[in-house]
């Protein structure tokens, strides 16, 4: 009896680190698991990624390039007054330059790249008869001021008891936006007087957007 009992005690001393490596490989194994997410979004910021969170550090740089044409060679038509169904009907650009990118203007992650804002001044879809009507936005902008729409649509929006309204050439860019949950970050739009431009925390994608108050 007495060696039975020792032999169990011995069988029972080596079994113990065994398991005890075991229970640590099994966390290794799902701490890394939960990191992979991460990385790999990482990975996607790392090779043009959008959205997602990421915040761009800085607005675009001004268009120093002749402005873009249509493939007629004529300039684009002025966009509709706002609020009109035209705006919706007048043809637009893509820009899904990579594949799963959208066909919005929008910011790759790295190098904080601004795809799509290249027409520069004379560009007549942001063209404004009155720049800065409702005065200037003072609530703060760039990337240290990030703000949660409140509500509204694209007539009419609410951030901080500050309203916007999107620029209606740019309407279909905003098709996927959530009006009452988005955080968005304001940015001086160099090119176009009177407007900003609304960059989509969730989305990566940015509009123009034109300052009614508060």
């Amino acid at each position: 009896m007495k060696k039975l009992i020792g032999l169990f005690a011995v069988t029972l001393m080596l079994s113990v680190p065994a398991l005890a490596r075991g229970a640590g490989d099994n966390q290794q194994r799902d701490k890394q698991e939960k990191q992979q997410p991460r990385a790999q979004q990482q990975q996607r910021a790392g090779d043009h990624g959008v959205g997602n969170g990421h915040i761009p550090a800085r607005g675009p740089a001004p268009v120093r390039t002749p402005p873009r044409a249509t493939p007629q060679g004529k300039p684009r038509p002025a966009a509709p007054e706002s609020g009109s169904a035209r705006a919706q009907e007048n043809p637009r650009r893509t820009f899904s330059d990579q594949q799963g990118h959208p066909e919005a203007p929008h910011v790759h992650a790295e190098k904080d790249q601004w795809v799509g804002h290249d027409t520069g001044r004379n560009d007549a879809n942001y063209h404004l008869d009155r720049p800065w009507e409702h005065g200037r936005f003072s609530g703060g902008i760039g990337a240290q001021h990030v703000w949660r729409m409140r509500g509204g649509d694209r007539d009419r929006f609410d951030v901080g008891g500050f309203f916007f309204q999107i620029a209606p050439y740019d309407y279909g860019y905003s098709s996927g936006w959530l009006w009452d949950n988005d955080d968005i970050v304001i940015y001086a739009d160099p090119d176009h007087d009177g407007w900003y431009l609304a960059y989509n925390v969730r989305l990566g994608i940015y509009v123009h957007v034109l300052y009614l108050g508060s």
